[in-house]
């Protein structure tokens, strides 16, 4: 992942996916499971998205949002900004997307107060310097050309102290390169967690529930929080 043909398979695959899955696929996350299992309380309509919310869950809480304004990098389909807006509680929510039908989507799924979306570049953040308490980025810098300038501009569209909520995946090969541009980053570190076992669970519990997958290949995900300085 993170390659240049990945980049290119990217591109293409997640406007077909809105255009021909997006009343199915809420969230486009691998999902996520711990030992013992999370069991947050779902809604009926947010429970057939278990594995994907609980990615959302286990990143966002890492800080406390509530009363705060987040930006979302990346937000595919919007099911995971509306599941963090109703369960906790900023005072503002923008989810942003490269992809303009899935930001169409976004906008006629999930009318919330509060909760916008708007079209635009990770690497070109559309908003002025010190703009949100909060950026969350769930599984998706690894289809990015330059992941150093979107986390520049993660920095620059932070307040003092703010924090960048992430989680992604990579395979083996690019692992080094992901970790040197992490520490490279105009952002200090505070936590970061290895959760191939989590994501590989509720990747399974998913697929059983749906249809027969897997996460070929080796592969390494991570959640981490930074705080900019």
């Amino acid at each position: 992942m993170s390659t240049p043909a990945w980049r290119v398979f990217a591109k293409y695959y997640y406007p077909f996916i809105t255009r021909h899955g997006a009343d199915d696929v809420a969230l486009l996350n691998l999902g996520y499971e711990e030992d013992p299992p999370m069991a947050i309380p779902l809604s009926e309509t947010d429970e057939p998205h278990r594995y994907c919310i609980q990615l959302y869950h286990r990143t966002a809480t890492q800080a406390d949002i509530a009363g705060k304004k987040v930006l979302e990098v990346s937000c595919g389909h919007g099911g995971g900004a509306s599941y963090l807006m109703r369960t906790l509680n900023p005072a503002a929510y923008t989810g942003l997307d490269l992809n303009p039908a899935g930001i169409e989507v976004c906008r006629k799924t999930h009318q919330l107060p509060g909760l916008d979306f708007v079209q635009g570049d990770a690497e070109n953040l559309p908003f002025p310097d010190n703009s949100f308490d909060a950026v969350v980025n769930i599984e998706a810098s690894h289809c990015y050309p330059s992941v150093p300038r979107f986390l520049a501009e993660v920095a620059r569209v932070l307040r003092p102290g703010g924090h960048l909520l992430y989680a992604d995946v990579r395979h083996s090969d690019h692992i080094a390169q992901w970790e040197s541009e992490l520490a490279d980053a105009p952002l200090r570190m505070l936590s970061k967690e290895i959760i191939n076992e989590q994501v590989v669970r509720g990747l399974e519990r998913a697929c059983r529930a749906r249809s027969t997958c897997s996460l070929a290949g080796p592969r390494r995900c991570f959640v981490g929080w930074s705080a900019a300085p």
